[in-house]
């Protein structure tokens, strides 16, 4: 979504209904007209990135939004209007500064968004607080820690989207290697593949070489038992975003230099279209990818050898790296009351699991659990163990994923690590200032 772009904004189910009935008495020269009021239908807008789409149709991400949309339809006799951005091409205003606009402006009620956007908003005041929404309570942790913003949960998501490596197990046990714990051990598997002919043993592409720059910078942060002490710290500059990025730049870097990744293609290549043929057809033996990926025949889903999916090498072991876009309601929405009960439904343990069932992802709430495929297994386990990192996290006062992930493009690009790193520094030193003169 943060990538997304585009310039015809459509409004997809708006409708309105006017009844006029005729009736008089038989006997009556002159008929008695009576004009029945219409009844006002209520209605909800929400801002996504989504269309309202058929409920059968193959994209099943939309459908289970739908689904549960449907249900708070039916439950609360009210209509969900969607609005949507559609990306067209690059040079058009992004998803989320569209957002940022119509929230600001009081547009919709309802919206769909990522973390950098929920910060900026949640630091404005302008999105409501929704600890008190029945839902809330059964949230995992990790979902309240990353749509919190000034202590008000300011957004809740349908999903947790877990990133991992997908290995072809099959050529790591031909290779005798096993899966690669720490960062030491992920590249002496690549060493050996490189060894036995295959030349780029890492599928590589502009958008996710980032999973390994968290896993290494955030595994102590979020594992180690101190993740509020040392949050506070970074947001009062304390401590230094570029001192935990570094580890896993210089990494990257390595993987450059070694020719473990092709840097070239790496830069132009989107996600899964520039490794994903090659890692299928048995050329590549790791690619990085979401959790999603591991369940569609068009993606990863149907190999011809065995996949498994964990987690990034880090220093805490196979480290999943977590993302997550959320629900949220505008400050002073004209239908705010009714944009709280739609969430109430379609946020519910009972929407959550069709959700989740559709999917097959994993769910927000700790009450629900769904199987998953035995590939992804190993990275269900660790999230399980409430092991991983966040990629998101809009208590940070420097959106992650965004910056992370074009910083990492500069480096594919020829920048050093220590460029890289300023450009960290600078981000950092521009929010502390931000929130000063705002304080």
């Amino acid at each position: 979504m943060t990538a997304g772009t585009g310039k015809r904004l459509a409004a997809l189910s708006l409708t309105a209904a006017l009844t006029l009935t005729a009736c008089g008495s038989r006997g009556s020269l002159e008929p008695e007209l009576m004009i029945t009021e219409p009844e006002e239908k209520r209605t909800v807008t929400l801002f996504s990135p989504m269309e309202k789409t058929d409920p059968d149709a193959e994209n099943t991400a939309r459908s289970a939004a739908d689904k549960t949309i449907a249900m708070a339809e039916e439950a609360l006799g009210l209509q969900v209007d969607y609005i949507t951005y559609t990306a067209e091409n690059y040079r058009e205003k992004s998803y989320d500064d569209v957002a940022l606009d119509r929230v600001r402006n009081r547009m919709d009620d309802l919206y769909l968004l990522n973390p950098d956007v929920m910060r900026t908003l949640g630091d404005e005041g302008l999105l409501m607080d929704l600890s008190d929404l029945p839902c809330a309570a059964n949230l995992r942790e990790v979902v309240k820690t990353a749509n919190t913003v000034n202590g008000r949960l300011v957004a809740i998501p349908q999903e947790v989207v877990a990133y991992g490596l997908f290995v072809n197990r099959d050529l790591f046990d031909q290779c005798g290697l096993a899966l690669p714990e720490t960062p030491e051990d992920f590249l002496e598997c690549c060493r050996v593949f490189q060894e036995k002919g295959f030349d780029t043993p890492v599928g590589a592409n502009r958008w996710w070489l980032e999973t390994f720059v968290f896993a290494q910078a955030y595994a102590e942060l979020y594992n180690g038992g101190h993740t509020e002490a040392e949050i506070e710290a970074l947001n009062r500059g304390e401590a230094r975003y570029s001192d935990y990025m570094r580890p896993g730049f210089e990494f990257l870097q390595t993987l450059i230099d070694r020719g473990y990744i092709d840097r070239e293609k790496a830069a132009v290549s989107e996600a899964i279209e520039g490794e994903g043929a090659d890692f299928l057809a048995q050329k590549t033996p790791i690619v990085m990818a979401y959790w999603g990926a591991a369940n569609t025949a068009t993606a990863y889903g149907n190999p011809d050898f065995n996949l498994e999916v964990t987690g990034f090498p880090s220093s805490r072991g196979r480290m999943p790296v977590i993302s997550m876009t959320g629900f949220a309601i505008g400050e002073g929405s004209a239908h705010a009351e009714d944009a709280m009960r739609v969430l109430e439904v379609i946020l519910s343990d009972e929407a959550l699991q069709l959700y989740a069932e559709t999917n097959q992802v994993i769910s927000p709430s700790k009450n629900v659990q769904v199987d998953c495929i035995p590939a992804l297994r190993p990275l269900r386990d660790r999230i399980r163990e409430n092991v991983y990192v966040l990629g998101t996290n809009a208590s940070l006062n420097v959106e992650q994923w965004g910056n992370t992930c074009l910083i990492v493009r500069e480096l594919l690009n020829g920048a050093t690590v220590d460029e890289c790193m300023a450009r960290f520094d600078a981000l950092q030193d521009a929010a502390l200032s931000s929130y000063s003169q705002r304080g």
